[in-house]
């Protein structure tokens, strides 16, 4: 039964995606809190699809932890889901993305309303100068940036090398980094269609003040944090199977 309620909501999704995306290219003219509203309200949609018919459903530890201004915010990424709940989750904010993304047909076109910071990993250190440049813009206009340091998705304990690009923003320009870590690869696998019912636990650390320090220091600080709270949050999820 969860295989089949997987791939229903998993063709549901992308099917909707074709009619939505089109949709959403007329908000182009709109402010672009406007534009950042009705686009993320498809994934809004379906993080409460995916708690009502998958019964996937979250819950989020040190919301305390959140800056009043922009930050940085360097996070697992286990899954889709992530990039769907965030939306609920923190304050309006844009990704840190491959230029190649926005060449997709209808869906990076409508992505690319969201103004994300879109780079040429190949460009090396010209990368991190798109990086800073453009994060600048939209840290000092009140949007949060967001990051996922080992740059793909990573299966629950596994981990990959983490790229600075996030932490030398946030160094570059004296943002705050927010540590986020989480479980959603045990219940939202990566490359698969089967989901598991359960609460995904969403850890959001303390703000990482950035003035004065390395990004070498501040990627280091994080990353630390992140990987000693996935320890905690896998054998949680474990656990619970």
């Amino acid at each position: 039964m969860m295989l089949l309620r997987s791939v229903v909501y998993t063709a549901l999704m992308w099917t909707s995606v074709l009619l939505y995306a089109p949709l959403m290219l007329f908000t182009a003219p709109l402010p672009f809190s406007w534009r950042y509203g009705a686009i993320t309200a498809w994934a809004r949609f379906y993080v409460w699809l995916a708690r009502w018919f998958l019964g996937i459903r979250y819950r989020v530890e040190g919301r305390e932890h959140l800056p009043q201004g922009a930050a940085v915010v360097l996070a697992k990424h286990q899954s889709v889901w992530e990039t769907l709940a965030f939306q609920e989750i923190f304050p309006p904010h844009v990704w840190v993305l491959k230029r190649e993304l926005l060449w997709l047909p209808l869906f990076g076109w409508a992505l690319g309303l969201l103004r994300p910071i879109a780079i040429d990993r190949s460009a090396g250190r010209f990368a991190l100068d798109q990086i800073v440049a453009q994060g600048r813009e939209r840290l000092d206009g009140g949007t949060w940036v967001m990051v996922f340091p080992e740059g793909t998705r990573v299966a629950p304990g596994h981990k990959r090398p983490y790229k600075k690009g996030g932490a030398v923003l946030a160094v570059e320009t004296g943002y705050p980094v927010v540590p986020v870590a989480h479980n959603a690869g045990h219940f939202w696998p990566r490359r698969r269609v089967l989901k598991r019912p359960g609460t995904i636990h969403v850890v959001i650390g303390p703000a990482i003040a950035t003035q004065g320090k390395t990004a070498a220091s501040v990627l280091k600080q994080a990353e630390t944090w992140i990987e000693h709270t996935m320890a905690r949050l896998d054998a949680e999820a474990a656990a619970k199977r």
